[in-house]
């Protein structure tokens, strides 16, 4: 480990050799460059961090899944011994870490069959889905027809106007949560309901903790092409939901403005299907080696807190929970949240989130400052050697939502789940048009072999260059 008093000409010097795992050479500057922003930060700690150490961290996230049935999932011991790595890590880097505890509900399938028209129909359930009666709930399909002009398909009571009573409510995803529609459709009386994915693919995902929520299921796009008004159906979850307590990981810097503080993130627990090593192994790789290359004492005008979330894949419940959790002062002092969520996958997209909704992909504007963080964002990466990087929607499906939700603004890195990448995304950034970015998301080979070593060295640079230059200059983000 390079001391805490290294020049920065000698940190320049060696900046590119990669640093070994468990390697904490950072950029501190010890009590003397206290409350002194260094202007150069942001190059240097871009420069510093090591895609071979966050790869380190990989390695060792698989071998903890390995020896804990396969994944590192809320509620188990892989993910407790994945967050005893990342606080050991920090600490030996010189942090003070904290480990806060949070009550969370966990989800457990059992069972999930789609009968119709007595055939069968492959279905996967939703995550926090209730129950159907045991012989599952048999009723007739109402399918909401979407139309053109309707980008948001059964995110508003009036789509499920005309429902027979009782009936398995049939509409297409949307931008709007899938609590928000399984909700709404109870409300109206539906009995149930069948999300239709948008892409000819499974479609995991979670009602979160949405409350009032019917049984609810998922099929593909094609299956979904064959539901029809009126055919009879039957609908059988076998589901069970359990109350726990998990924790999150903070450390935070002792330098800089406490009255400003950036936030940085992703979150730490896998999927329970596998050992989720890029969603999010990579996330919380990546971010683990940008706090040991910065250091506990950088020279920084605003305190860097850095965060590992639990339950994210289950509704986002670590990070809700911690914002939640905060005073009216301490949610006003965080200036900034950046969230790095899959930014390795096999395929890769190179994604920012779209902070003022300029790209109109159908999410929302974050509060303002996002703009800022989506420019510099985009711009590190061009830097890194991105070409073309694109928008993607704040469309609520990782933990900048509760920042968001709380008036906090917000950015990140993503390169992409389970949709598919263009002709023209394949042409500039290489890969395979036709294919998920991820094809192993949410399943048992997302492992070491689904890491694309690229995407995790250019989202690690452009991750260095925009937590630096936050954490020196807040210029764009405005003080609330």
């Amino acid at each position: 480990m390079l001391g805490a008093g290294i020049t920065a000409a000698a940190l320049a010097a060696c900046a590119n050799v990669p640093a070994g795992p468990g390697a904490a050479a950072t950029l501190d500057t010890g009590a003397a460059g206290a409350g002194q922003a260094d202007p150069g930060l942001p190059e240097r700690l871009a420069a510093a961090v090591s895609a071979d150490a966050a790869y380190a961290h990989l390695q060792e996230f698989e071998r903890i899944a390995d020896a804990n049935d396969g994944n590192r999932a809320v509620g188990t011991s892989g993910y407790d011994a994945s967050l005893d790595y990342v606080v050991g890590e920090l600490r030996e880097a010189g942090f003070e870490v904290q480990t806060p505890s949070f009550d969370v509900r966990t989800f457990t399938s059992n069972d999930a069959r789609l009968t119709v028209a007595d055939a069968p129909v492959p279905t996967e359930v939703l995550s926090f889905s209730p129950a159907t009666p045991p012989g599952g709930l048999t009723a007739p399909l109402s399918v909401r027809a979407r139309t053109p002009q309707d980008p948001t398909p059964g995110c508003e009571a009036e789509d499920y106007a005309g429902m027979p009573a009782g009936a398995i409510a049939v509409v297409e995803r949307g931008v709007c949560p899938f609590g928000q529609k399984s909700q709404l459709a109870g409300a109206a009386g539906a009995g149930a309901v069948i999300i239709v994915n948008t892409e000819d693919a499974a479609l995991p995902a979670t009602l979160g903790d949405t409350p009032e929520v019917v049984p609810t299921a998922s099929v593909t796009r094609s299956a979904g092409e064959g539901l029809q008004d009126g055919q009879q159906a039957t609908l059988l979850l076998d589901t069970t939901i359990e109350q726990q307590t998990s924790r999150n990981v903070i450390a935070e810097t002792t330098t800089g403005d406490p009255d400003r503080v950036l936030v940085a993130g992703a979150h730490l627990d896998s999927a329970p299907e596998g050992a989720g090593i890029n969603d999010n192994g990579s996330g919380s790789a990546a971010l683990l080696e940008v706090a040991q290359q910065l250091g506990a004492t950088p020279p920084a005008a605003q305190k860097v807190r850095f965060a590992w979330w639990g339950a994210e894949e289950i509704g986002l419940v670590g990070a809700a929970r911690y914002v939640e959790g905060l005073s009216d002062e301490d949610r006003a002092r965080i200036a900034l949240y950046l969230n790095f969520d899959m930014v390795a996958s096999p395929n890769p997209a190179y994604l920012v989130y779209d902070g003022d909704d300029s790209d109109g992909l159908g999410g929302e504007p974050g509060p303002p400052g996002s703009d800022t963080a989506e420019r510099v964002l985009t711009e590190a990466l061009v830097a890194a050697g991105v070409t073309g990087p694109e928008g993607t929607a704040f469309d609520g499906r990782s933990d900048y939502g509760p920042f968001i939700d709380a008036g906090i603004p917000a950015g990140g890195l993503f390169t992409g789940a389970e949709e598919q990448k263009t002709p023209e995304q394949a042409q500039k950034w290489g890969g395979t048009a036709g294919q998920s970015f991820d094809p192993c998301y949410h399943t048992a080979c997302d492992r070491l072999t689904n890491i694309d070593r690229t995407a995790l060295d250019r989202n690690l640079t452009a991750m260095g260059s925009a937590i630096g230059r936050f954490a020196v200059d807040l210029s764009g983000v405005p003080a609330r």
